[in-house]
């Protein structure tokens, strides 16, 4: 029988489209995320705290494994 090379080699594996929108990958392998709290109601908050809810955050390092898990090509 004939093996092909479709036949020796894993399968590719999926991207969740959703963390990829939502997550960045750095060069050092860690995950950038965005902050909270600045879509909406922001009349009230002050111009000090909007500018820090612009900046990304680097995901936490418990959650870390999931992000890569569903970004296997990051």
């Amino acid at each position: 029988m004939l093996l092909t090379n479709y036949a020796l080699s894993m399968p590719k594996l999926k991207t969740r489209k959703a963390a990829a929108k939502r997550f960045k990958a750095t060069g050092t392998g860690k995950f950038m995320r965005r902050r909270a709290f600045h879509n909406h109601l922001l009349d009230h908050k002050s111009p000090k705290l909007k500018r820090h809810l612009k900046t990304k955050a680097v995901v936490d390092e418990r959650d870390a494994d999931n992000v890569s898990l569903m970004l296997p090509y990051a």
